[in-house]
């Protein structure tokens, strides 16, 4: 045990393998948190205007706030969380206590906070959307963009993400690996952790190219002619003059929310309805002859009647509405207040620079990705067991078999350090990098214990068996970081965290684990041999 220790080798793997475990577990350590932890805070919302913030992307998982109590109740998880909610009502008071502060909200009439929350994260390990579960999106712009139409282009998509309430996400370019090798084309790649498919589509299908117009005339359009767009309780939501109703077989529920119009835009509506002549309806209601017809990407969503007393006025609030179908009331409920949703985000943020096609959606389950990981963790300790049981009877050591599961551990647990601090995330495709990187570290163990433990070269000393062995294990290593560099880019980089992984791990093996590996290897059979 003293020569171990005195190795350099050795002293080096145990530095690392310190602060590996200092950066997956950080201190205190996250397996004695309790709570469910913020993933995003919608804009406006109670949770907004009492100081909550949505977190940084790119922050570690265990910096993150995360709620302790809801009026003083402690809560443990997610269901915990939200069987608490259940008690309360809309427009009740309730005390939000976190890791930071305590928050005093509000319920709103749908009885939500505005946040998104999932159960506090245990480590600092980073989870793909195949194990933490969410959406994850290949677009590709249907123009040709410079840099700075690019950089705009992803700041406008994340700005819309955001608004909407989506903050957990990577927004990221990629590319095909150029002629004859791949395509060329250029993409952009959109994860977001706990968001639905239809809720992505509806935000990133569209450029959002909102108009309102009175016959062929445009009043005002979405972005710099709208100065704000309500989305409280008291001026947004299922409109109370009209409510939900039974249509056929479902139900449509109407909903309603202001907006503030620049004063360009309410002197054009004056503008254009000053010659407009005034008819009276059935219910004696006035209006103005054309209605106001609101266009989103150019296709009619809504027609809205001008009251009389807007003549020749230049009005700067005015009151969208629009409509949700379902087949029952619940369920109208909830997709007039969807579409509600989107639109505003749309009317926040303005319309995308360009045309995008969605090339490539998917959805992964949080729950299969659970139970992934279980399966997984179970799967592998099996395999390095049996790597373990094989190792020993070829070479009748027990000593050779537990020193190469040790490294194979040390290994795994400096891959997943590494990955923590640089915030990368482990994914399907991380996974299969990791597997790659231990299987071949498994191999070169073996080439370093046949060179030196080999009973057949007594001629050449130890010095020169593991300089040999080093050898074929650095030539091995530059190969597979010629063949993992271009699947960096292939496949519009959606294998790009398989070959990170394994060149990271490729690298932590041949300076660190390996080496170490050798001089234990030396230390504990010298005397044999």
């Amino acid at each position: 045990m003293k020569k171990l220790l005195k190795s350099p080798r050795v002293m080096l793997l145990v530095i690392f393998l310190v602060l590996a475990l200092v950066s997956i577990y950080s201190f205190p350590p996250g397996f004695i948190r309790e709570g469910v932890a913020i993933r995003s805070v919608m804009l406006n919302s109670s949770a907004d205007l009492a100081g909550m913030e949505n977190p940084k992307p790119n922050s570690p998982p265990l910096s993150r706030e995360y709620i302790t109590s809801v009026n003083n109740v402690p809560v443990k998880d997610i269901d915990g969380y939200y069987g608490q909610l259940l008690l309360l009502a809309a427009n009740d008071s309730v005390n939000i206590e976190s890791n930071k502060k305590n928050y005093y909200l509000k319920v709103d009439e749908n009885k939500t906070l505005g946040l998104g929350v999932y159960n506090v994260p245990r480590t600092n390990i980073r989870k793909g959307l195949d194990l933490e579960g969410g959406t994850r999106v290949l677009l590709q712009p249907l123009e040709e963009l410079n840099p700075t139409d690019r950089g705009f282009l992803l700041d406008s998509m994340r700005q819309r993400l955001n608004v909407y309430g989506l903050s957990d996400l990577v927004i990221r370019e990629a590319a095909d690996l150029p002629p004859p090798l791949g395509t060329g084309n250029k993409y952009i790649v959109v994860e977001i952790a706990g968001a639905t498919q239809e809720e992505v589509r509806n935000l990133l299908a569209q450029q959002g190219k909102f108009e309102a117009k009175i016959g062929n005339e445009s009043v005002f359009k979405g972005g710099d002619d709208i100065r704000s767009v309500c989305r409280s309780a008291n001026c947004a939501g299922i409109d109370p003059q009209y409510g939900c109703r039974q249509s056929g077989i479902d139900w449509v529920c109407s909903f309603r929310f202001s907006i503030t119009l620049s004063q360009a835009a309410a002197e054009r509506q004056a503008a254009l309805t000053q010659t407009l002549s005034v008819i009276t309806e059935s219910d004696n209601q006035r209006y103005l002859e054309k209605p106001l017809l609101l266009y989103l990407d150019d296709q009619e969503v809504d027609k809205l009647n001008i009251g009389a007393d807007l003549k020749g006025r230049a009005v700067t609030d005015i009151q969208i509405s629009g409509s949700g179908i379902g087949q029952t009331q619940q369920q109208a409920a909830f997709n007039a207040l969807q579409n509600m949703k989107q639109l505003q985000t749309l009317l926040i943020t303005g319309s995308l620079p360009v045309k995008i096609d969605i090339v490539k959606m998917d959805t992964m389950s949080p729950v299969l990705g659970s139970e992934f990981v279980k399966n997984a963790f179970i799967v592998g300790l099996l395999a390095i067991l049996c790597i373990g049981v094989i190792i020993f009877f070829r070479y009748r050591k027990l000593v050779i078999s537990l020193s190469i599961i040790f490294t194979m551990v040390c290994e795994m647990i400096l891959l997943l350090g590494m990955a923590a601090v640089i915030g990368w995330n482990i994914d399907l495709s991380a996974i299969a990098g990791i597997i790659l990187a231990i299987g071949t570290g498994v191999n070169h163990q073996i080439v370093i214990t046949d060179e030196t433990y080999s009973r057949e070269e007594k001629t050449y000393s130890w010095k020169t068996r593991l300089k040999r062995a080093l050898f074929i294990i650095m030539a091995a290593y530059a190969t597979t970081l010629v063949a993992m560099v271009p699947l960096m880019f292939a496949g519009a980089g959606l294998l790009k965290g398989f070959a990170i992984t394994a060149i990271i791990g490729e690298g932590i093996g041949v300076f660190i684990t390996r080496p170490a590996y050798a001089s234990i290897i030396e230390i504990l059979l010298k005397n044999e041999n």
